[in-house]
């Protein structure tokens, strides 16, 4: 079995552990603070909406072309006017977006590139797309986003409680914020394809959430009629249980992602693979830390203001200073017990005086003997 398996068993069986509960500050802070730095990238850079939110058109050259990337770009900037995103593609020909352009525009600058790039004009290939479709495509996103959030909050209110349910709600919106904050920090265009990697990700950052509840659930039945563990407690021992189990899946979703984002879109130039998978892999890992480091701590900080749990901490408490006072007394008794024993010692040593009953039997005549 290997280390990581040993530690898995081991930590399921509570022989080793981590106080994630007892530092729910220094989590908070971080999340707060890496919350902060996105939100603050959002407002100051902005989303790099593509154009299928804000309209423009969008220019494809014939395979295997001769021109660069940078060439392309200048000479999509100088015909248009306007900021031109380029990307090259696969199988060689290059992809040319420019937003906020009409029917007119379009075929000017598609004149202008055919020019430049010597070749034939029907040798690009032209596709308009209109603001309004634009907004068509962000209204049923956010409706998406917002019928999600609905109906995770009725579930998990059903299944377990309103309080892990607005835990659960709470870590999604962290876990989103974070993800479109680095989009905007980064630069990367927001497309189609980005907000399916956000919904998918709010699904992978439910399921790490929803295993490490279940566990919980289960630890705490009839939690009050016992007086050996508070329920944060129980709770960080449900962190643990699960938490090999948590990275595991994590770590396996994100290889696959990885791929895509650094070897797919990096190393060998497929840029259209960045949109979904920066958003799968920003939002597969924050939701990995979201449900241990937020959504679990958040539950135990609103059971525990609960009477009942509020009493059993007490109670905990006090049976564990009284067992505490209780040791440190008997420790206390037998050490003074142990340094009584030389002067115990030191009274014995030397000959021993027989008992008087026994002296003065034998100074008694013994009669004669038959």
């Amino acid at each position: 079995m290997s280390k990581l398996g040993n530690l898995g068993a081991r930590l399921h069986r509570g022989e080793v552990s981590y106080d994630f509960i007892g530092h729910r500050k220094l989590w908070y802070g971080i999340s707060i603070l890496i919350t902060i730095t996105a939100i603050v990238g959002l407002a100051v850079r902005g989303l790099n909406m593509g154009i299928d939110f804000q309209g423009g058109a969008v220019f494809t050259t014939a395979k295997s072309t001769s021109v660069s990337v940078s060439e392309a770009e200048r000479a999509a900037e100088e015909a248009a006017g306007h900021e031109a995103v380029v990307q090259k593609l696969g199988d060689g020909s290059l992809r040319i977006q420019i937003a906020g352009m009409d029917t007119k525009e379009s075929d000017k600058v598609k004149k202008a590139l055919a020019e430049d790039f010597d070749v034939d004009s029907e040798a690009i290939a032209a596709d308009l797309v209109g603001p309004s479709w634009g907004d068509q495509i962000a209204a049923k996103a956010w409706q998406g986003l917002a019928i999600f959030m609905v109906l995770v909050v009725i579930y998990l209110a059903i299944a377990f409680e309103w309080r892990m349910a607005i835990a659960a709600l709470v870590a999604l919106i962290h876990d989103i914020t974070i993800t479109v904050g680095i989009y905007a920090l980064v630069g990367f265009e927001v497309t189609p394809g980005t907000v399916i990697g956000l919904l998918t990700i709010l699904g992978y950052s439910l399921y790490d959430t929803v295993v490490v509840f279940d566990s919980l659930k289960e630890q705490t039945k009839d939690l009050t009629k016992q007086t050996r563990f508070t329920y944060s407690e129980v709770a960080n021992r449900s962190i643990n249980g699960t938490l090999v189990r948590s990275i595991n899946t994590t770590v396996v979703a994100l290889l696959p992602v990885a791929g895509l984002l650094f070897i797919g879109g990096g190393f060998l130039g497929a840029g259209t693979l960045n949109d979904i998978s920066l958003s799968l892999f920003v939002g597969l890992a924050a939701g990995a830390y979201s449900s241990i480091f937020i959504a679990t701590p958040l539950v135990a900080d609103l059971k525990e203001r609960e009477p009942q749990l509020k009493a059993l901490k007490k109670r905990v408490l006090a049976k564990r200073a009284q067992a505490s006072a209780g040791e440190e007394f008997t420790q206390s008794h037998d050490g003074e017990a142990h340094g009584a024993e030389p002067e115990d010692a030191a009274a014995v040593v030397g000959p021993r005086s027989q008992p008087a009953s026994r002296s003065r039997g034998r100074g008694r005549p013994s009669g004669k003997r038959r």
